[in-house]
């Protein structure tokens, strides 16, 4: 393998290292959700939810950086 192909398969483990680690964290916080239903307070709830989205939209990110790199091979 040469230098490039190394570089992409370092950079595309980490990638898909750091989507699994968002996406795990996402469904933590769906999960917390769903344990606490109605004992978790509306603004909690809220937070939780955009805590949600943010982790997803950090694993599409790294799922779309993966993807990009891999086009250009």
């Amino acid at each position: 393998m040469d230098r490039d192909t190394v570089d992409t398969v370092k950079a595309d483990t980490k990638d898909a290292l750091d989507e699994a680690k968002h996406r795990v964290k996402a469904d933590a916080e769906k999960l917390n959700r769903a344990v606490q239903r109605d004992d978790m307070p509306l603004g909690d709830r809220v937070a939780s939810h955009v805590k949600e989205m943010g982790h997803d939209l950090k694993a599409d990110a790294d799922k779309i950086s993966r993807e990009t790199r891999d086009e250009g091979i």
